[in-house]
Parts: structure tokens; sequence; C-alpha cells
């Protein structure tokens, strides 16, 4: 059976009483990671005993912006393909290239405008997970995502959001979904006072593909 998603549901067993916000994101390993991330999911008011249901695609879908502020129609992103924008008789669009991506593990997004720097965009379920701005003309953006999640809670962070390096630093959970076909992530610790415990979140109820 070929899974095309995996289901994932997120549950508060935490002794919050801040109403904290979850954040979820993922690392494009074909740069450096560090200094930017995408808020590719937050989750909010989620109280205790609470759960909130939600999927993550295999796939992905790449798009660009330009420099007018048109964002091109979501293509499905395959491994290995490179993508450019160009300009045809109707304006901007994206198109597969002629040529492959440099790696077959990588998506690449190319810019062969004559003129004007693009954003490339990737979207998983929906929601934007990675972008690279400034993409000037001859230049490209080069993606890869490997089946791991970050997650951690954060304050005024909304999906979308692109999230510096201090807000990263703060994030050092790491869940691998790699094999899974659904499971829950439950977040434990917090609570008032000084005496409270860090917040964990971990995987349970783990399905296998």
């Amino acid at each position: 059976m070929a899974y095309s998603e995996i289901k994932l549901n997120f549950i508060n067993h935490s002794n919050d009483t801040n109403n904290s916000s979850i954040v979820i994101f993922q690392q494009n390993v074909a740069e450096n990671f560090g200094e930017i991330a995408v808020a590719w999911k937050v989750i909010e008011n989620c109280g205790r005993l609470d759960n909130h249901p939600f999927t993550y695609p295999l796939q992905f879908q790449v798009s660009a912006k330009d420099s007018y502020g048109n964002y091109t129609p979501q293509l499905t992103a395959v491994d290995g393909q490179a993508y450019e924008m160009v300009k045809d008789t109707s304006g901007d669009v994206l198109t597969i290239a002629s040529t492959p991506a440099s790696s077959a593990a990588e998506v690449e997004v190319r810019n062969s405008l004559l003129q004007g720097a693009i954003d490339g965009c990737i979207f998983r379920d929906g929601r934007l997970l990675a972008t690279k701005t400034n993409i000037a003309p001859g230049q490209k953006a080069v993606f890869q995502f490997q089946p791991r999640i970050y997650i951690g809670v954060v304050s005024q962070v909304t999906e979308s959001q692109i999230m510096n390096s201090a807000i990263i630093k703060t994030i050092n959970t790491e869940l691998n979904l790699f094999g899974i076909s659904s499971a829950d992530i439950v977040m434990t610790g917090g609570g008032p006072g000084p005496g409270s415990s860090p917040f964990e979140f971990t995987l349970a109820n783990v399905n296998t593909m």
C-alpha cells in the first residue's frame, strides 16, 4: 500500500497555563540551516488535554513570485526536477526546465528572466514551507527536505512567517517521520513557577508504512 501522507495528531499533555502556540517547520537541507526558516504550521489555543489532528503530505509543491508580486500556480514538485521562471506572451510563468536539477534529490527554481528578481516558494499541504528570496536573473534556489519536522513552543509567530535565527535556536526538538504512516505528537512539561520543567515533544502510537 502506497501512502501519500502521514497522519499526525498533536496532543497537549503539558502543564502549560500560558496558552502557548506550537510551531512546526522543516529544514531545507540543500541550504545552510540556522539563519531563517518558515513557520509551516502554527497550532494555537490548544488547551490542556486538547488534540489537533493534521496531515503531512509526502509530496510538496513549487511556485515562484516575480518582482511585480505575482505568484505562479503551484506545481507538484518532483525530486531531481528543475523549474524556471520565463517570460512568455502572457507574462511571467513557471515551467519545467529542459535540463534537470544538479542532484536527483533536489528541486531547483531558476530565474530565467532577463530582468527582475524572483522568490522561489515551496508549499506543503497548501501552506508555505520554505522560500528563497531575491533570486537574480541567471541564479537559482535549491530545495531538499528529509522526512523530519522541528517543533517547539513560540509566542507571536504566525503561519508562513519567516522566523529568524533567534527564534529557531529556541526550538531544538526534531522528530523523524521516516517510515511512519501515523503518530501522535505528545507535548509534556511546562507549568507555572520556577519549578516548571522544559516542554518535551515525543512520538506515541506510531504506525509504520
